[in-house]
């Protein structure tokens, strides 16, 4: 098991401010898989960019696209 398990994949992820709230959505170019999450403005970017990927990957791996 690797540290970075999306290493090398293209990931676009985007940012949506709503409110007090930020909707970040990550997007697995390769499968077209794509997950939302939303957390509180000052979380941070990297935060959120983290969970976001983190999801990702767990979603990935659920449907047995990522190892």
């Amino acid at each position: 098991m690797t540290d970075e398990p999306l290493k090398g994949r293209e990931i676009i992820i985007e940012f949506y401010q709503v409110g007090p709230f930020v909707r970040v959505a990550a997007i697995d170019a390769k499968t077209l898989t794509e997950i939302s999450i939303q957390g509180p403005r000052s979380a941070g970017e990297a935060t959120l960019k983290r969970n976001a990927l983190k999801r990702l990957e767990y979603v990935l791996k659920k449907k047995g696209l990522l190892k």
